[in-house]
């Protein structure tokens, strides 16, 4: 029996939750991905996972193998990358997932930079609205703006995201520019669903100011508040990696400059630093001198 095999099929039918799923993925019959597991449990000597006519879920001795399935599999890719690159050239898959407006607005420029400079490497970019479970979906990498770190993943910093309020020429003119961010609760402001939805959170002579907000409009993508924004909806906190261009072409006009909005971090985001992968390390380094002085915070030459 190729127990490595054995030990793949095992991973991929607890990530994926069904032999079918599994037997997809791997490019083999079920009949096949069943054999393997079988042979599996009979190489470990215990039943590994609960079989139902609806479901696969793991057994208590299935919960306890699948980590060292995942070590050992991890382990015999390095050596194989090891062996295939002795000139440390990374290569390989890795898969990527971040919001949908940084990875359109700068990640995926920079992936394409990547693996122009590295031909061996490939990168399967997901761009998502929500939080990655990176174990289940076999993510390697989560690029995530925030300030509320997970304390079982590794993070690394890769930048820092300045906020702007702005709204478009046309609501100014129409509505009056606001003298003091505590107006910001009379107006109607255009909020993320998950990032300051009813609070956004200022510095204001190095004391942290909190004003509470609403407006009509509400969505989880900067994207969508930005289009809002410069369509005269009301009012928006963006990120300046994303408002940056708007405000510099006269489209967004910057307000209340005299507070700063509260930054958050983008971090690099990764499960577990054991047997890193050469492309993973090498795509950190590489974003991390990309980021490097936020460059959608530069001024125009």
């Amino acid at each position: 029996m190729d127990r490595l095999k054995a030990m793949q099929v095992f991973v991929e039918v607890a990530d994926r939750g069904s032999l079918s799923a599994a037997a997809v993925h791997l490019d083999m019959s079920r009949a096949m991905v069943s054999r393997y597991l079988a042979e599996m449990e009979q190489w470990v000597g215990v039943r590994l996972l609960h079989r139902t006519t609806r479901r696969l879920s793991l057994t208590p001795a299935g919960a306890e193998t699948l980590p060292r399935c995942r070590q050992m599999l991890d382990m015999v890719g390095d050596l194989r990358s090891a062996v295939a690159t002795p000139d440390d050239t990374p290569r390989g898959l890795l898969r990527i997932t971040t919001s949908m407006s940084f990875g359109s607005r700068h990640l995926a420029s920079a992936i394409t930079d990547y693996v122009k400079r590295h031909p061996g490497a490939s990168v399967d970019l997901m761009l998502v609205d929500r939080a990655v479970n990176l174990v289940e979906e076999r993510v390697d990498l989560a690029v995530r703006i925030t300030n509320d770190l997970d304390p079982n993943l590794i993070a690394r910093k890769l930048a820092v995201c300045r906020s702007v309020v702005c709204a478009s020429p046309e609501y100014l003119q129409r509505e009056g520019v606001p003298a003091r961010i505590e107006d910001l609760s009379l107006r109607n402001c255009l909020t993320h669903s998950y990032f300051g939805k009813s609070l956004w959170r200022f510095e204001r002579d190095g004391e942290p100011v909190d004003v509470p907000v609403s407006g009509n409009i509400s969505a989880n993508e900067v994207s969508v508040l930005a289009r809002a924004a410069l369509e005269g909806a009301g009012i928006a906190m963006l990120p300046t990696y994303y408002a940056s261009e708007y405000v510099a072409a006269g489209r967004l006009r910057a307000i209340l400059t005299h507070c700063k909005p509260q930054e958050l971090g983008i971090y690099g985001i990764y499960a577990s630093r054991r047997q890193m992968p050469l492309i993973l390390r090498s795509m950190l380094d590489f974003l991390v001198e990309r980021l490097e002085s936020t460059p959608w915070d530069r001024p125009a030459a």
